[in-house]
């Protein structure tokens, strides 16, 4: 399992409308071939900051799979234009648990 890591910077005062096009755009993404799941969580300190993580069988599965298909076309047009700036997008695999 690979677990995708961003946090994404939404432009003030448009935390409400991306949330919307969240709640859209998730199904695209939970179709795609290796989805495991994801979650959204908001800042508290920051409430125009959140982070995403998504979990993937492996890590083909996102960066080519989910971002070479139509539907990250979608996924795009529904998301990229509330991040300022753009998210940085890493990757990680368990290495330890409690």
């Amino acid at each position: 399992m690979v677990l995708e890591h961003a946090v994404l910077a939404v432009v003030p005062g448009q935390e409400n409308a991306f949330q919307e096009a969240f709640t859209e755009a998730k199904s695209i993404i939970a179709n795609m071939q290796g989805f495991q799941g994801l979650t959204l969580s908001r800042s508290v300190e920051h409430p125009s900051t959140y982070l995403l993580l998504v979990r993937w069988d492996q890590l083909s599965d996102h960066t080519e799979g989910f971002r070479q298909s139509a539907g990250y076309r979608q996924w795009r047009k529904l998301l990229h234009h509330f991040y300022d700036p753009f998210p940085v997008v890493e990757h990680y695999e368990q290495v330890l648990t409690a």
